[in-house]
């Protein structure tokens, strides 16, 4: 079974003069651009009453009707797999999610993922659109992870992110010391040579990233990080930007800065960590049927947990 929904709107001055494709993607958040521009191609996207393709430009005050087919997931396996769920409702889950668990399957990634386990202990979950997933995580950023269990949910839940009411708080340990919090205001798009890559591009989408300084060391910092936006490696790439990039980051990191002096106990104790600093913490977001505040935490796992310490113990010995 597919879900299909209708859009009608009204192309607003700030996006005119842009690609029918991009200007979707800046005005209709839940959907990616690739998806966009498949119904484009398909016809499912009228402006004007016209059918456009993904390149014609658009201009202020044209009307778009778009219906949109969202394909449902009976067609993948279900799988047993082990994930930590801090939340079980009749409408929701919220999933901890472990580092190294790809979220949905793709390219090289048909199964094993956290879609097939999702599949596996809730079989109801195949008649939603990516399982009811709400948002994702990368494979390497470990926490929390929103899914519907109803097409109800789904729905309202969607609708709260595309609103961005739904807010996600992460934890990040970043390579240098922090001055002090900020706003990261810098659109995201692909890389035009890596494009397994995004960066900081003035062709991109609008993305906002919030962080404060929860603890300095003394070559790094460990952040509270609010999405304001949810761009693809969003947190990676704009801490990039500014100049602190994650620590163990292996696309937009950095040498792990270990001095001359370490010791071999701090050497190997930050070398222990495969993955990038990383972990969706809280979340924060309207129940779909009540109405109600929810509000979910997640503990920062243990391999972070001893980063941390090994930074605290490197700071003592300076004091």
């Amino acid at each position: 079974m597919s879900e299909v929904r209708h859009h009608a709107l009204t192309i607003p001055p700030a996006v005119a003069g842009a690609r029918l494709d991009a200007a979707l993607a800046e005005l209709l958040t839940d959907y990616s651009r690739t998806l966009l521009k498949t119904w484009i191609d398909a016809g499912a996207v009228r402006v004007n009453g016209t059918v456009y393709r993904p390149r014609d430009r658009v201009d202020a005050g044209d009307q778009i009707e778009l219906t949109a087919t969202l394909a449902a997931s009976a067609d993948l396996t279900a799988q047993a797999l082990e994930f930590g769920l801090l939340r079980e409702d009749r409408e929701f889950l919220v999933v901890d999610k472990p580092a190294g668990l790809v979220v949905h399957p793709g390219a090289g990634n048909p199964r094993d993922t956290l879609v097939n386990g999702l599949l596996h202990r809730f079989p109801e979950l195949a008649a939603l659109p990516r399982a009811g997933l709400i948002h994702r995580l990368d494979k390497q950023t470990s926490g929390l992870l929103l899914v519907a269990r109803t097409p109800g949910a789904f729905q309202a839940l969607t609708t709260q992110m595309a609103r961005r009411e739904i807010h996600r708080t992460y934890v990040a340990i970043v390579h240098g010391v922090v001055v002090s919090g900020g706003t990261v205001e810098a659109a995201i798009g692909r890389d035009r040579v890596q494009r397994t890559r995004m960066r900081v591009t003035t062709k991109g989408r609008l993305a906002v990233t919030h962080y404060r300084v929860r603890k300095r060391f003394r070559a790094h910092t460990e952040l509270e990080v609010v999405l304001e936006t949810g761009r693809t490696h969003q947190i990676r790439v704009h801490m990039q930007y500014v100049g602190y990039p994650l620590f163990g980051d292996p696309t937009y990191g950095t040498r792990r800065g270990i001095r001359p002096e370490a010791t071999p106990a701090f050497i190997a104790a930050l070398a222990a960590l495969q993955r990038q600093a990383l972990h969706a913490s809280r979340l924060v977001f309207t129940h779909p049927i009540s109405g109600e505040s929810c509000t979910v935490a997640s503990d920062l796992p243990q391999d972070l947990q001893r980063v941390l310490r090994a930074l605290q113990n490197d700071l003592r010995r300076t004091k």
